[in-house]
């Protein structure tokens, strides 16, 4: 796969660090990356957008997806895994994940995370929707995600793995071969490093996280904006199944015009035997599924955006009184809190809920290893899809898919240095353009691909929404290529300029791959093809940008993911 050209307009980079390997994020599956691959002997670099502890991780509340427990196996875990996919995943990566899983999260106790026990001393499991077992293994109560990011963040200071922080990445640099030499990144405010530079390495690790913001209402933080979706795009790479954005079903509603990060109600509340009601108190999801409250996500958030087209509401709720106040302090204390901030006691009264984005199932398409189709790129976790989730991802599972993925990405990468040498090169990246070769757009065009993208690939969507959604951003995109070949003007670079810019590159990615699948399965609703068809559709829709900013996608034969590269070894 060769690259694109297409590089984001920023200045020259003014310095660089090398290192054997660069991983950018700091999640679960970044800082899992890197403590590998500092313990392999390889020179690691961290690069992360805001501080360590500031991404998608820490704001995980439900747990971590195992078997754990007295009962289960992976055999259970993989069964319910594929029946939530709704026949899109890669049977071969799902056993992968479930069967390695157990280990992957012992290593993560190992490292210092410490999960909630028993009186005797084991795990404390719950159920979340879509599993038939107690295997969800939480800490702090409901502040999992927080535990797990300090315990990473702990060990790899304590080990010394070099980090930027406040550093937006921008583009892979390639060499004169179009393998992988690295990343330019702007560092944001004063440090070791300043302004636009590079981390030259021959291998580069994507763990961005998601692109929440892509919508108006999301449980993403602010930095989630898709930019290692879109950096790949730019390098040539292959995305898959990114019309399947999850939905998260119980989100605080705050009013229907509140946009940006929205606080999160876990799915661990229902494990528990909440349940979900209209404002009269019916429990509409009884009947609907076997599961009820506990149905896989994509069931959920239907019947409650269903229920809420059926009444006129702008919301339902979540009824956890029964509970008491010593659960809901003990077990929920992070949603307790965030629901009395906004003036809600769950104690004494239901919580307003409604769905808002929460995870995009699909990303950067990898093999087993976590490698891309670019030499020399890998990615894990939020920012890649390989093949876990298929076309809805079982609760809890992105985690696990973090641990599991990252340490197999580790483990490739230190195989290769062994056998054939791909670290001993120092890489020499093709020289940066100093003329803008991709036009940027200003900063409020982030809002307006929001409304956008709300509007028409929200929960609910038609090809007549869509190719609303398709023609808006058709023009926002437009305008800007206008304003550069014509005039030669673009957006000045900037933190705001360069986010807006990402966020239409993948939204732009998201509606042309919903625009294509006819069909209503998994988290993707289709309101003008509402049955499933495997006949047409049992397939992924794989997308990459051509380098004259077209977009060019293709339909696998089958469920399964197609190799990265002709042999393993040209990676």
């Amino acid at each position: 796969m060769s690259s694109t050209g297409i590089r984001l307009h920023a200045p020259t980079p003014g310095w660089n660090v090398e290192a054997d390997v660069v991983v950018v994020g700091s999640g679960v599956a970044g800082l899992t990356a890197a403590l590998r691959c500092q313990a392999a002997g390889l020179r690691t670099v961290v690069v992360t957008k805001a501080s360590l502890d500031e991404g998608s991780t820490r704001w995980a509340q439900g747990g971590v997806a195992a078997a754990l427990g007295e009962g289960d196996t992976p055999e259970q875990h993989l069964d319910d895994t594929l029946v939530a996919g709704v026949g899109l995943c890669d049977e071969e990566a799902v056993r992968t994940l479930v069967t390695e899983g157990p280990d992957a999260v012992r290593r993560l106790i190992g490292t210092g995370a410490h999960f909630d026990e028993s009186a005797e001393g084991d795990l404390e499991l719950t159920r979340e929707g879509g599993h038939h077992r107690r295997r969800i293994a939480h800490a702090g109560g409901d502040a999992t995600g927080a535990e797990i990011s300090r315990a990473l963040v702990e060990a790899v200071r304590a080990r010394g793995v070099e980090t930027v922080e406040n550093a937006l990445v921008l583009d892979l640099l390639t060499d004169t071969e179009g393998r992988t030499a690295g990343v330019s990144l702007h560092v944001m405010g004063e440090g070791q490093h300043d302004g636009v530079g590079a981390v030259l390495a021959p291998a580069v690790v994507l763990a961005t996280g998601g692109m929440g913001q892509v919508f108006s209402a999301t449980t993403n933080p602010h930095v989630s904006t898709g930019d290692g979706v879109a950096l790949a795009l730019r390098a040539g790479a292959e995305v898959s199944d990114l019309e399947f954005v999850q939905f998260h079903p119980t989100v605080l509603f705050l009013g229907a015009d509140a946009e940006g990060q929205q606080p999160l109600v876990s799915e661990a509340v229902r494990g528990e035997g909440a349940h979900l009601v209209d404002a009269d108190g019916v429990r509409f999801m009884v009947g609907q599924h076997e599961l009820a409250e506990l149905a896989p996500r994509d069931i959920v958030a239907k019947g409650i955006t269903r229920r809420m087209l059926e009444q006129g509401a702008e919301h339902m709720y979540l009824d956890g009184r029964h509970f008491g106040a010593d659960m809901w302090e003990h077990r929920f204390p992070t949603i307790l809190a965030a629901c009395r901030a906004h003036g809600i006691d769950p104690v004494t009264e239901p919580i307003p809920i409604a769905p808002a984005a929460h995870y995009a199932s699909g990303g950067v398409r990898t093999d087993l290893h976590g490698r891309t189709t670019v030499p020399g790129l890998y990615a894990c976790g939020e920012a890649a899809c390989t093949g876990v989730h298929g076309a809805n991802r079982l609760a809890s599972n992105s985690l696990l898919e973090g641990l599991v993925y990252a340490e197999r990405i580790a483990d490739d990468i230190e195989r290769q240095h062994a056998e054939d040498g791909l670290l001993a090169r120092v890489p020499a990246p093709v020289e940066h353009p100093r003329t803008p070769t991709h036009p940027l757009l200003p900063p409020e065009a982030r809002f307006a691909i929001q409304r956008v993208m709300t509007a028409g690939a929200g929960v609910l969507r038609s090809g007549e929404s869509l190719a609303e959604a398709a023609a808006q951003l058709g023009r926002i995109h437009a305008e800007a290529v206008n304003s550069l070949t014509e005039n030669g003007k673009t957006a000045e670079p900037g933190v705001d300029t360069w986010e807006a810019t990402n966020l239409l590159c993948v939204a732009r990615v998201l509606v042309a791959a919903a625009r294509r699948r006819a069909e209503t399965r998994g988290c993707h609703w289709r309101e003008d093809h509402p049955d499933r068809d495997d006949a047409t559709w049992r397939s992924h829709i794989v997308v990459r940008l051509n380098p004259d900013r077209t977009l060019a996608t293709y339909t696998t034969p089958t469920a399964d993911f197609p190799a990265t590269a002709k042999n393993p070894q040209e990676q």
